[in-house]
C-alpha cells in the first residue's frame, strides 16, 4: 500500500492527526492548508474521552497535559461580578479517571502538526478550486500549485469546507444552524487574573466568558442570540457587532470591549451543526467538523475529529486497498456515535446563553443542584462518558517506523 497517496485539507485538528495515522497505515499523504501558517489565538477546547485515548497512542498527552489546563471551578457572576452559583470540576476528572484536561485549540493544532510534518508533504497558502473524481484517480485543482492526482481526497477543512462543496453540494444543504454566534479573542496585560477558573456572566441571550491563559493572557469567549444577524465579514465589522451586542450588559463589560482595540485577530462564526447522510462520495472523504460538526458550544469537536481520523485511518488499512469498503466501515462504526453526540449538542449553546431571564434563573438552577451528590455525575456522566470502543488496529499496535518522506513546505 505504500504507494497509495492522499491529499488531506486543513491543518487544524483532524488534518495532521490524519496524516499521522494515514502514514502508519502505509500511504503517502499531502497536507494542504491556505492559511499561510498554523493558527493561532481561537478558542479553548476540553479534551478527554477516545480523543485522549488516541494522543496517548500517538505519545502526545504528555504534552498536552503541559500546555494545558486543570480547571478547578466554574464560576458564574451577577452583574455586579459576584459569584451566584457554580461548580467545583473534581467530577470530571472522577469520570475519566484524571484524563481531562483544556487546551487551546491552536496548542493542540501545532503539537499534532508536528507529530504529523516529518512524514507527510505539506502545502501552506493554497486550497483547492477543483476536483474530478476519475474512478481509479481524483483530479486536483489547486489555485496556486496546478493539477494533480491523488487516490483519495479527505476534506478535513471544517464548518466551512470546500471539499464538502466541491465534492457534495453548497454548505446550507447541510448546515443546522442553531441561532447563536460566537466570538474568540485573546488580549495581553489583562486585569483582573483568575487561575483555573472559568467565569461566566450572562443576560438573555448574550454571555461573556473570560479564561486566564498562560504568559499573561486572557481569553473572553462570547456566545449570542444571532438569529437575524448577517456574520460579519472583516474584523473591524466584527469588533463593531460586538461592542453592538454588549454595550452597558454589566460587569467587566466595558473593560472588555476596551480590550477589544488590542486585539489584532477575532474568531467569530456561526454555533452551527453538519448534519450529512453520508460523509463519503467515491474516492473523496471528509472527516471532523467538516462531515458532522455537532457545534463549537458543545466543547467536543476537538476530540471528536481525532476520533474520525483516527478511524478512516484503520479502516482504509484494514480494507488492504479496496477505499470503497473503509469508507463503507468507517461510517457504520461512528454513524449512531456521532448521531447522539450531535444530539446531545443541540441544546449547550442555549444553556450558556438563554435567551430570557426565567431562562437564566433555570440554569443557574440546575448548576447549584450540582452541589448535592451525585447530582453533577448524574447530569454530564452520559455527556462525558464514551460509550463505543475504540479500535485498536494492527498496525497502531506497532512502533512507528522512522520518517518515510520528507516534509515540504511550499
Amino acid at each position: 500500500m505504500d504507494n497509495r497517496t492522499a491529499l488531506i485539507t486543513g491543518a487544524g485538528v483532524a488534518g495532521p492527526t490524519l496524516a499521522y495515522w494515514l502514514w502508519r497505515a502505509g500511504y503517502r499523504t499531502t497536507l494542504v492548508e491556505n492559511a499561510s501558517a498554523l493558527r493561532t489565538g481561537g478558542y479553548v477546547v476540553d479534551f478527554w474521552g477516545l480523543g485522549y485515548d488516541i494522543a496517548e497512542r500517538m505519545g502526545l498527552a504528555a504534552d498536552i497535559n503541559n500546555v494545558g489546563y486543570h480547571v478547578r471551578e466554574v464560576r458564574i457572576l451577577n452583574r455586579s461580578g459576584r459569584k451566584v452559583t457554580g461548580f467545583g470540576t473534581s467530577v470530571f476528572d472522577e469520570l475519566t479517571n484524571g484524563r481531562f484536561v483544556t487546551v487551546a485549540r491552536s496548542e493542540l493544532s501545532r503539537l499534532l502538526f508536528e507529530k504529523a510534518k516529518s512524514t507527510t508533504e505539506v502545502i501552506f497558502g493554497d486550497d483547492i478550486v477543483g476536483l474530478a473524481d476519475l474512478g481509479d484517480v481524483v483530479e486536483v485543482q489547486f489555485r496556486r500549485a496546478g493539477r494533480r492526482r491523488f487516490d483519495l481526497v479527505i476534506g478535513a477543512d471544517g464548518l466551512h469546507s470546500d471539499v464538502r462543496r466541491l465534492a457534495f453540494g453548497p454548505q446550507r444543504q447541510f448546515e443546522k444552524p442553531l441561532g447563536y454566534m460566537v466570538a474568540a479573542l485573546e488580549v495581553q496585560g489583562y486585569r483582573p487574573r483568575d487561575e483555573d477558573a472559568y467565569l461566566m456572566y450572562a443576560q438573555p441571550g448574550r454571555m461573556i466568558g473570560r479564561f486566564t491563559l498562560h504568559g499573561d493572557r486572557t481569553l473572553f469567549l462570547f456566545i449570542f442570540d444571532a438569529r437575524e444577524r448577517p456574520l460579519p465579514a472583516t474584523l473591524p465589522l466584527q469588533k463593531s457587532l460586538l461592542r453592538e451586542i454588549y454595550q452597558g450588559v454589566g460587569w467587566e463589560s466595558a473593560r472588555i470591549l476596551d480590550a477589544l482595540d488590542r486585539a489584532d485577530q477575532l474568531y467569530l462564526d456561526r454555533i452551527s451543526q453538519i448534519r450529512m447522510g453520508a460523509w463519503t462520495r467515491g474516492r473523496i472523504g471528509l472527516i471532523g467538523d467538516a462531515a458532522f460538526c455537532v457545534s463549537l458550544a458543545a466543547g467536543q469537536g476537538s476530540a471528536l475529529a481525532m476520533v474520525s481520523a483516527y478511524v478512516l485511518a484503520g479502516e482504509l488499512a484494514k480494507a488492504a486497498g479496496d477505499h470503497a469498503k473503509g469508507f463503507r466501515e468507517y461510517e457504520a462504526l461512528l454513524g449512531s456515535y456521532i448521531d447522539a453526540k450531535q444530539r446531545g449538542a443541540g441544546r449547550f449553546a442555549s444553556a450558556l446563553a438563554p435567551r430570557t431571564r426565567p431562562g437564566i434563573w433555570f440554569r443557574d438552577l440546575v448548576i447549584r443542584a450540582f452541589a448535592l451528590p451525585g447530582v453533577a455525575r448524574l447530569a454530564v456522566g452520559r455527556e462525558i462518558t464514551d460509550t463505543v470502543e475504540l479500535p485498536l488496529y494492527d498496525w497502531a499496535r506497532r512502533p512507528a517506523s522512522s520518517p518515510r518522506l520528507v516534509a515540504a513546505t511550499r
